[in-house]
């Protein structure tokens, strides 16, 4: 396994991040199926099959970020070997891309939930790239980063 892979600050960070997916898959799936029900009936009909649209969005973002986070978690308990993560079947993947104009008339707790996920899958995406800059043949982890750092572009 790697240093970083290794480390009590990535496994928190994962952690942390998995814990955060899970309530923003639970808020958005409360809100979609329930309580955005009422908001969706009160928008123009265009604008409400993009809601709809959106709460699908808002799923593939989450479930990416879920996955990810799983594969990290089995990495770090053994289950996988840290090159299994750069497999692409495992790797993040690209986010469906919300249009700002139509953010701009969607409900407010809808904008807010669409704005957390991408933003949680943007975090979680600089993670995956950073995946790519880890020597997985080193063992120490003091020199993986300085590695990583010299490879580096400022």
């Amino acid at each position: 396994m790697n240093g970083l892979q290794e480390s009590p600050l990535h496994r928190r960070l994962v952690d942390a991040l998995y814990s955060e997916a899970m309530v923003l898959a639970d808020e958005a799936r409360t809100y979609f199926d329930e309580v955005g029900r009422t908001d969706r009936d009160t928008l123009d009909p265009m604008i409400r099959v993009s809601f709809s649209c959106e709460s699908l969005k808002v799923t593939t973002r989450l479930m990416h970020v879920i996955a990810w986070l799983l594969t990290q978690r089995a990495i770090e308990s053994g289950e996988l070997h840290p090159r299994d993560a750069l497999d692409p079947a495992r790797r993040l993947g690209d986010a469906p891309v919300t249009d700002q104009s139509l953010l701009d008339v969607l409900p407010t707790r809808a904008r807010t939930l669409i704005e957390a996920s991408a933003d949680l899958h943007r975090r979680v995406g600089r993670l995956d790239r950073g995946l790519d800059q880890i020597d997985l043949d080193v063992t120490s982890p003091a020199l993986s980063i300085q590695r990583m750092l010299a490879r580096a572009s400022f």
